[in-house]
Order: C-alpha cells, then structure tokens, then sequence
C-alpha cells in the first residue's frame, strides 16, 4: 500500500510532530490523557486522476505523543479526522498562507477538543532549534531574515490564492 519512500515520509513527518508535540508541557499533558486511543486522517474529494492517499492511523503514546501505526492498523479510531482535498493546489496554497484546510472530525467530543486545541496553539519554534546549532545571535539574525521573506511568500500565496479562487 505504502512505498518505501511513503513510509520514511510518514515516519519522518510524525518525528517532527512529536519534536513540536514536546516541545510544549501543556501539549503533552493534553495528549496523555487520551493515552492508547487512536485518531483517524482521511483525504475527502481526492482528486480520481493523483495517486490516491491511504487513510492515517496514528497512536497517542503514555508519554503523549503520537506513533504511526503503519499499514495495517488494527481496532477502531476513537477520532476520526476528514480533510478536504478536493483541491490539493488550492489546499497547499491556503496552507503556506498559514489557513487551515476544511476538516470534519468526528468521535469522542474530548479527544476533539484536545487535538484541536493541538492545531490552534502548537507552532514549531524553529529559530529556538537553530540556537542550539548555531547560536543565539545567528539563529535570530536568520529568523529575521526568514520572517520577511515568509511575510513575502505568504502575500504572494494570498494574491495567488485569490486568483484560483476566482478561475
């Protein structure tokens, strides 16, 4: 189901989940509390002419975060997780200009709340991780640097956005 590279992608991906997941007590702490339970992630609408994406399992950990629980899953999501893909370009679009996609969720109201508490507040705080590569001062002169050219990509997205929207 899977190839080789999808799975180091989504192994990967999950790392770095759980790198932003740790990175904030609270998030943790809200995770724990739904401690083996599983969450579902399905693309709605993909497009019939793409390779189509598999459904994703994913575990929350005792530690609480999460694992990926490979090809075969076993048992029921306690959440289920429905993202819009109908437009995978315009769903890219509107996520490099920092909007959230469409999504559905259903099963447990708590679970809900917690993960989309998750969505709404968790951000990767990258020029924290370059500090302890590279230093403090260089880290920020590069955040700085980074932060224009993101506001720059960001204004070009919207005004492409808004020229898909309207095709």
């Amino acid at each position: 189901m899977y190839s080789a590279f999808g799975q180091a992608a989504i192994e990967r991906l999950t790392l770095v989940a759980n790198h932003v997941i740790a990175s904030e007590a609270v998030a943790t702490e809200r995770l724990r509390a739904h401690a083996g339970r599983c969450m579902q992630f399905h693309f709605e609408g993909w497009p019939t002419l793409l390779p189509a994406w598999p459904a994703l399992m994913f575990r929350v950990t005792p530690a609480g975060l999460v694992e990926w629980c490979g090809e075969s899953p076993s048992g029921e999501p306690a959440l289920q997780v429905a993202i819009d893909a109908s437009n995978p370009a315009l769903a890219l679009v509107q996520a490099i200009g920092g909007a959230r996609p469409k999504v559905e969720v259903s099963g447990d109201a708590a679970f809900a709340t917690d993960l989309n508490w998750l969505f709404d507040n968790l951000r990767w705080d990258v020029q924290d991780d370059l500090a302890r590569v590279i230093g403090a001062a260089p880290a920020r002169e590069l955040g700085r640097v980074a932060g224009g050219v993101a506001a720059g990509v960001r204004e070009a997205v919207r005004t492409l956005g808004g020229l898909v929207t309207r095709a």
